[in-house]
């Protein structure tokens, strides 16, 4: 009896040593599929990394095709401080980004030009003729277009984009935009005129326009006689503004001095003298 006691002892312990190899095994074996599954996601994490950092490369590389103009928005008037204390009264500009809609050629148009597409709208609200246009170039439907005057319109691409990476502090540049309306006024307050005299024996024209032309020869008014009407809403170029700071992350141009129209005005902007 004690024999056979002895021998189911030897076998235990041998199938526990069995056990504990097959444990070990397979620890050993889950340690290394842990190990190479961490080197994979590392390895991945690394390309997922390196791409991100080619597209930012490529991002930065072209921020946006160059163009001497753009369309913008007025948004309002405030002051600016240098270092030294000096204060600036700008005017701020939501400018771009804007959209290269059509490209004029000498060859096919007869003269070169760029044409811009500005502001989104609803596709709804845009009819079939402008809806082949705006997807020749594939962009979305614009609200505002404007055609820019440029020699080097070969060199631009279709459905390129606007940004304000082309100007820079210091800039002298020109805005054109239609102006206020002031309504219906006289012709002392629309033409500045002085009006009659106020003594000597005169009545009641103090305010009047006075004479509009002979009576018999022409015998008509003239075209362009300046008189009473409405005042305003005209198409208004203020020349070399400069360009006292750019702020390219919200689009916003600070432009130094008032520029025409009322707050949400469409407004055009270009380099002065620049090489059209």
């Amino acid at each position: 009896m004690e024999d056979k006691d002895i021998k189911k002892e030897i076998l235990d312990n041998e199938s526990n040593d069995n056990e504990l190899d097959s444990d070990s095994n397979t620890g050993s074996e889950s340690a290394s599929e842990a190990v190479d599954d961490l080197n994979v996601k590392n390895d991945s994490d690394s390309k997922e990394a390196s791409e991100n950092v080619e597209n930012d490369s490529d991002s930065n590389e072209t921020p946006g095709t160059e163009l001497p103009f753009i369309i913008g928005t007025k948004v309002g008037m405030t002051q600016i401080f240098s270092s030294n204390g000096t204060v600036y009264p700008v005017s701020v500009i939501q400018a771009g980004p804007c959209t290269v809609t059509q490209i004029k050629t000498s060859k096919t148009d007869g003269y070169n030009s760029v044409q811009l597409g500005y502001g989104s709208k609803k596709e709804s609200k845009t009819n079939k003729s402008l809806l082949g246009h705006f997807k020749k170039s594939g962009s979305d439907s614009k609200k505002h277009l404007k055609e820019f005057r440029y020699e080097d319109s070969d060199s631009i691409s279709l459905g390129s984009e606007i940004l304000l990476n082309q100007f820079n502090v210091g800039d002298m540049l020109n805005i054109t935009g239609v102006s206020k309306g002031k309504g219906f006024a006289g012709h002392m307050k629309r033409h500045n005129f002085s009006g009659g005299r106020a003594s000597h024996g005169k009545n009641s024209v103090m305010r009047k326009a006075g004479s509009i032309g002979a009576g018999t020869s022409p015998g008509r008014v003239w075209k362009g006689t300046r008189m009473a009407g409405r005042m305003g809403t005209d198409k208004v170029t203020v020349k070399n503004l400069e360009l006292i700071k750019v702020d390219s992350e919200k689009n916003l141009l600070f432009v130094s001095g008032s520029i025409p129209g009322p707050n949400k005005n469409i407004i055009y902007i270009s380099r002065a003298n620049y090489e059209s």
